[in-house]
């Protein structure tokens, strides 16, 4: 064991039997990619059993909807500048850069904005891949749900976490920003996340984009990333692009140049968009809707989902936040999160707290 891993696994001995239970379970569990092929598994059931990441390079393979993760990592439960939220659905595993960002958008929002910290809800699954229940998207480690509520000044229990809900910036029924919720800082966030060259898209409700339009009076040159869409009045999502260098990972097409503060965002406040879809007139019976099979992904998931877990102590890590420690001690902190920063092999697995 190298001096580096030492130091991460004898930080806590006790979490580091956990971490041993945890690698036991593995994924000697799930059907291999040959068994789910002959069943029909579904992919979210393979990828959704998953409980820690494929002991592979870390590679985001495919698409937002329609991919996978090797080599995930997982953020850990807190930072100073941060909690992960709803730890019991095991959604916090990143490709590196996405886990570098959120931790670095946290640094620097506290330290800058007047945010005290982010409340970091779904990553991925350890694998990526479909979840069983919920998003579309989150499948290949580069989309995070960020709450719009800050951080509290305490560290939440584990209850806390899953029981307290985000708020919603609107009005109540309504398209519009509560200006008794809403605040400066939230806008200072925003345009702060937009602003790292690594992030694709920041997809946000229709109602906010409209409030930071009309009232940002800073740099607008990255407010184009600010997507509206259905939803997100409560938290925003991060889409980080394609990692430099790595194959077999398709970006999203880049949003339209401009803020986007105009007629696509007026769109969002006619009927058009919130009315229900007309039924189409087709006279021949709709296909039964088939669940996403392991075959429909890349053919490099079929690898993801059969790779072993983590095989040792060694490679766990129990710390506060990996990424910045292990910049610490082997280089000095990127002024972004990179595909070409040094960053650790070893995975860190979460730490589960008990419930009160």
């Amino acid at each position: 064991m190298n001096a580096i891993a030492r130091r991460w696994v004898t930080r806590n001995s006790m979490m580091a039997i956990l971490g041993l239970a945890l690698l036991a379970s593995g994924a000697s569990d799930l059907p291999t990619s040959a068994q789910a092929a002959e069943t029909g598994t579904p992919a979210k059931q393979i990828f959704g059993a998953a409980k820690l990441p494929a002991a592979l390079p870390a590679r985001a393979i495919g698409f937002y909807s329609k991919g996978c993760l090797a080599g995930g990592v997982a953020i850990p439960a807190d930072g100073e500048t941060w909690q992960a939220m709803r730890l019991s659905r095991n959604r916090r595993w990143g490709h590196p850069d996405l886990i570098a960002l959120v931790e670095r958008l946290s640094r620097e929002a506290a330290a800058n904005d007047g945010w005290p910290g982010l409340l970091v809800g779904d990553i991925a699954q350890p694998r990526g891949g479909p979840m069983l229940s919920g998003h579309a998207s989150h499948q290949v480690g580069l989309d995070a749900d960020v709450w719009l509520t800050p951080m509290p000044d305490r560290k939440l229990s584990a209850r806390e976490r899953e029981e307290i809900s985000a708020t919603s910036m609107l009005k109540k029924d309504t398209l519009y920003v509560d200006d008794r919720v809403w605040t400066p800082a939230h806008a200072r966030l925003l345009m702060r996340a937009a602003s790292y060259p690594e992030v694709e898209r920041i997809f946000i409700h229709p109602g906010i984009k409209k409030k930071i339009c009309d009232t940002w009076q800073g740099d607008r040159s990255a407010m184009g990333k600010l997507r509206p869409y259905y939803g997100h009045h409560y938290h925003f999502h991060i889409r980080i692009k394609c990692p430099p260098g790595v194959s077999g990972c398709r970006s999203q097409n880049p949003p339209p140049s401009g803020t986007g503060c105009d007629a696509s965002l007026a769109w969002w406040f006619t009927d058009e968009p919130w009315a229900p879809a007309e039924p189409k007139k087709d006279d021949k019976p709709k296909p039964e809707k088939r669940e996403i099979r392991l075959s429909d992904l890349p053919a490099a998931c079929a690898r993801v989902a059969d790779a072993a877990g983590p095989a040792s102590a060694a490679e766990a890590t129990f710390r506060a936040d990996p990424v910045r420690d292990f910049l610490r001690n082997n280089g000095s902190q990127p002024s972004t999160a990179s595909g070409f920063a040094p960053l650790p092999r070893l995975v860190p697995l979460p730490v589960w707290r008990p419930r009160d």
